[in-house]
């Protein structure tokens, strides 16, 4: 889709620095964005080398109109030390996804997945502060919606990883520091033990799926028995292709409420240009013009 750019003296550049980064969708949504919202700004992509680091985050605090940036692997971990500051969720999970730019030129990391699929979590009408969750998978975005769960006040969380896995191991880690930095309580179970993960299921209002299982057109995997499902379970997975995943089709088979995980997608994004410009991206509309 072409879109009329009306390029000044004055505009600013939001980026996308990692490797590869030619497929990225984000700089026709985010550039859409922003003409929609009245930013005098542009959004591109760089291929970054995590070697190149420390270059290119000394160039966006010199240059005045280089506004903030998202960031790619392989560089979510590696840009961490070159940063002036880090958010609460962004350092407990270690991976950075947004560059916020602040008015003094200190570069500050945050991580929007957790907080896109929480905010998902709720535009859905799903209470999350006080909530019992269950979630599958605490790798890469399994991390993020950990960490931002307990943050946003879920009172009990059990997370299944494989056991003596490398994730498991990991999600060790993880949940000794969110146990020490929240309130929530933590737990860590085998994702082999169906039984356990049965009764937690049981207990929980919410569900979340973070695995890679279920991904693919044709895939009719799922993490999760479709019998541990119920009706008045909110089942979110962060999976969007395809957008309806065996797990989320069992959860409507019950008349469980089925939330796929285009929205954390779009809500991610969304909290990027929250941080950068202060500004509320229109989702939908963007959605229906791009996608329409």
């Amino acid at each position: 889709m072409e879109i009329a750019l009306d390029i000044s003296g004055h505009t600013q550049l939001i980026s996308l620095i990692g490797k590869p980064t030619g497929h990225s969708k984000s700089p026709v949504t985010h550039t859409l964005s922003f003409k929609k919202c009245g930013v005098d700004a542009v959004y591109l992509a760089f291929d970054i080398e995590p070697e190149n680091l420390p270059d290119v985050l000394n160039a966006m605090r010199a240059m005045k109109r280089w506004a903030g940036s998202n960031v790619t692997m392989p560089c979510k971990q590696a840009v961490i030390p070159y940063l002036d500051g880090l958010s609460a969720g962004a350092e407990l999970i270690g991976a950075v996804n947004v560059i916020e730019k602040t008015e003094d030129g200190k570069l500050i990391g945050h991580n929007s997945d957790g907080m896109g699929f929480m905010e998902n979590l709720r535009k859905q009408g799903v209470q999350v502060e006080g909530a019992t969750m269950t979630l599958v998978g605490p790798g890469g975005a399994g991390s993020a919606v950990l960490v931002q769960a307990a943050l946003d006040g879920v009172a009990k969380l059990n997370v299944f990883a494989r056991g003596g896995g490398k994730s498991y191991k990991h999600a060790e880690g993880l949940i000794a520091k969110v146990r020490e930095a929240t309130n929530c309580d933590v737990t860590l179970h085998a994702l082999e033990d169906l039984d356990d993960m049965k009764a937690c299921i049981a207990e929980s209002s919410i569900l979340a799926n973070a695995t890679n299982v279920g991904m693919g057109e044709d895939c009719t995997d799922t993490p999760v028995p479709a019998e541990f499902l119920r009706s008045d379970l909110a089942v979110a997975d962060c999976i969007y292709l395809p957008l309806y995943t065996q797990l989320l089709q069992d959860a409507q088979a019950v008349g469980a409420k089925a939330i796929t995980g285009i929205g954390m997608m779009n809500e991610q994004a969304a909290v990027g240009e929250k941080i950068w410009f202060g500004i509320d991206m229109p989702v939908d509309e963007i959605n229906a013009e791009l996608n329409g």
